[in-house]
This record gives C-alpha cells, sequence and structure tokens, in this order.
C-alpha cells in the first residue's frame, strides 16, 4: 500500500510507522548483510521475499567469529537496538538532545541495563552486542572521558550513527532543518565527517516525511536542500537514477552503480578498500542515499522499498531500516504479519517505543514553543 495523500495522519500513526517500520526492514535485511545481490539468489533460490533464517543455518554461532549473530528469523539487529536505546534517552531527558545527553545516559544505558538481545538469544547489556564502531561510544566516552562534542573523531566513518537517527526526525516532526541541526549535534559523539553528516540527513528525511502531504519527492528535496560536501551529489546521483528504474529488481544495478563514486568501500563490501571508511569531503556512506533510492523506486510504498532495500545486499539491515522509517513515516502501511513475526521473534514490543516517544514528542513541541513565544516577547521588547 502506497502512502496515503491524506494530510490528515495523525502523530502518533506516523511515529508508530517509522518506528516499526525501521525494526521490519533491519529484521528483513540483517540474515543477508554482506552479500551481493547475486549471492542472495543464490543461497535463497531468488529474491528474497520475507523473513529467512540465518546465512549459515545452525552454524550462525561460529561461522563468523568476530560476529556471533544469529541474523535471520525475524530477529532484529543493532540497528534497532540502539533506535530504542535513543528512545529511552529522550524518554529520560524529555527535551531535545545534544552530544552530553549521549555521554550522560545513552553510554551508561548500554553498560548497565541487561536486555534480551535477539542476535545472541540471551539477556545481556547492549554493549555485548553493539559492533566496533559502536563500542568507541563507551571506550571514549566513558574511559577515554573525550568531550562528548568531538568524541566521533577517530572512529571509522560508517553509518552507525545514521542507523538510529530515527527518533531524532520523529521529535523534529514536519521540521528538517531542525531534525538535521539536533542529529549533527547528537551524532558528534559517535562519528565524524560523512557518517556524522548522514546521520542529519537521515533525521531531516524522517522529519521531512511526516510533513503534511509529504511525498517522495518533498522527501528527496528536504534531503538535497541540507546535505553538505559528498553526501549531496551522491544522493542526487542516486535518486536521478531511481526516477528511471520501474522497480526494485531493474534498480539494484543502477543504484550500485550511481553510489559507488561516493562509497569507499569498494565493490567487495566484506574486503574494503584500504581507504576505507576514513574522513573525506568527497564521500558518503552508502545506506542513505541507496535507502532514499529504493523509496522513490517504490514511490514510498513500504513493502517495495524495504524488499528493495533487502535484496540490495551489502549493508542491507541498515538500509532498509533507513528506507522502513522514512516510508513508515509517510504513512505507508507496514504488513502486520512481518510486524507479529519480528516482535514475537524478538522478544519486542515494537508498539511500546512509539508510545513513549509520541508522548515525549508532544511535550518538546510544547516547550518549544513557550520558548519561541518567550524569544518574540522579548525581541519585541528590545524593538526587533
Amino acid at each position: 500500500m502506497t502512502p496515503t495523500s491524506d494530510e490528515t495522519i495523525p502523530l502518533d500513526e506516523r511515529i508508530t510507522g517509522a518506528l516499526v517500520g525501521a525494526a521490519v526492514g533491519d529484521a528483513l535485511g540483517g540474515p543477508v548483510e554482506g552479500h551481493s545481490p547475486e549471492q542472495i539468489v543464490e543461497r535463497h533460490g531468488g529474491r528474497v521475499y520475507g523473513i529467512v533464517g540465518p546465512w549459515d543455518g545452525d552454524t550462525w554461532r561460529t561461522a563468523r567469529p568476530i560476529a556471533p549473530y544469529h541474523k535471520g528469523d525475524g530477529h532484529v539487529t543493532d540497528d534497532t537496538l540502539m533506535t530504542h536505546a535513543l528512545v529511552r534517552v529522550y524518554a529520560a531527558v524529555r527535551d531535545h538532545l545534544d552530544a552530553y545527553s549521549i555521554a550522560g545516559h545513552l553510554v551508561p544505558d548500554l553498560m548497565t541495563t541487561p536486555r534480551w538481545i535477539p542476535e545472541l538469544q540471551t539477556e545481556a547489556i547492549l554493549l555485548q552486542r553493539i559492533f566496533l564502531a559502536e563500542k568507541w561510544l563507551v571506550a571514549r566516552l566513558h574511559y577515554g572521558h573525550a568531550d562528548p562534542r568531538e568524541a566521533g573523531v577517530g572512529n571509522i566513518v560508517n553509518c552507525g550513527a545514521a542507523m538510529y537517527m530515527a527518533p531524532v526526525g520523529l521529535v523534529n516532526a514536519a521540521n528538517p532543518a531542525g531534525a538535521y541541526a539536533e542529529a549533527l549535534d547528537v551524532a558528534g559523539a559517535h562519528q565524524s565527517s560523512y557518517g556524522r553528516e548522514a546521520a542529519g540527513v537521515f533525521a531531516a528525511a524522517v522529519a521531512a516525511a511526516c510533513a503534511p502531504g509529504a511525498t517522495p519527492d518533498s522527501v528527496v528535496a528536504a534531503c538535497l536542500c541540507l546535505a553538505k560536501d559528498g553526501t549531496r551529489p551522491a544522493i542526487e546521483a542516486v535518486c536521478e537514477a531511481a526516477s528511471r528504474c520501474p522497480d526494485f529488481e531493474s534498480a539494484l544495478g543502477p543504484l550500485r552503480e550511481a553510489v559507488a563514486p561516493y562509497d569507499t568501500v569498494g565493490p567487495d563490501y566484506r574486503a574494503p578498500s584500504l581507504g576505507a571508511r576514513r574522513p573525506s569531503r568527497l564521500h558518503a556512506i552508502e545506506e542513505l542515499p541507496v535507502a532514499l533510492g529504493m523509496m522513490v523506486v517504490a514511490r514510498g510504498d513500504f513493502r517495495h522499498a524495504v524488499l528493495g532495500s533487502v535484496n540490495y545486499g551489502r549493508d542491507c539491515d541498515s538500509i532498509a531500516t533507513m528506507a522502513g522509517a522514512i516510508t513508515g513515516a509517510l504513512g505507508s502501511e507496514v504488513p502486520s504479519p512481518w510486524a507479529k513475526t519480528v516482535a514475537e521473534a524478538s522478544r519486542l514490543d515494537l508498539d511500546a517505543p512509539a508510545r513513549t516517544l509520541t508522548e515525549v514528542t508532544r511535550e518538546i513541541f510544547a516547550r518549544d514553543v513557550r520558548r519561541r513565544r518567550a524569544h518574540e516577547a522579548a525581541f519585541a521588547g528590545i524593538g526587533g
């Protein structure tokens, strides 16, 4: 189902669609992450059209010792776990966030509270599941006592911060510029360069998708208005290629070709180039432009955008997370059988974070209005 053009889609439905959509996209993409479209077809006997099991079957725990995770069977990955953690930070702060919020609230959350980790099939602190680029948060902020605003410098430049920035876009619903600025501040604790930029632009995309009457074209336009350096031409190139593709099958090759000049990882995702993931003003992460491109190909339809993202391969859990969040915020229906299976398999209430964030978002907006009115009165008082 494509998003409705009705401008009265309420805030709670948009937030629920975005957060549930992100989790479902994450779970669908997880088991085929790191592989090419051709490898996915060979492994599954065709394209993936739903929830599938682990790539390595029953040997998932030992197949990749550096990442002994049960990806598949409806399990969410670190993308969703980090997204829900950021919602908990908003619930604690109940206002806009900054890099200090990450140091003061997110890092302790990662280190102290055992939770069910679907891919580990056990309870553990979230720090035991997040990968190296996210463990950086704990190393730099808790143990290294780095300035939170600069702690992301030195980390590998990837989509690690962008993948969980949907809540920032939702708190700033219909305000892409506000979402972009807030996400840049938040992501400064985690990433630098085009990794941090992608976090800002992804949050802006989600915020733009929440606006009344939003369309895929208006979301892309908002991103291009804000994006800087290599991120902007990467989005432009991928979305232009996407506009010529009638379906995701025809888009898999063209979208990869369009993003390749800006991607530093190279053609073999499992064996990145020597220059991979280093700071640059010329490059971009791959995941965000491709997610936006799949949204364009799908004309905003959740199912089509997410399945295109999944079958693209490479870092497809994060691509599908982003595509799911944006199309969910646009109002496209998340298939309830997928959401039910993911919730049950991951032992998560996927609606609870949305209810929490909706309540907090309304509080923050009311506080913003009071602050704005106070500024207007003060400015008028000095003859402004």
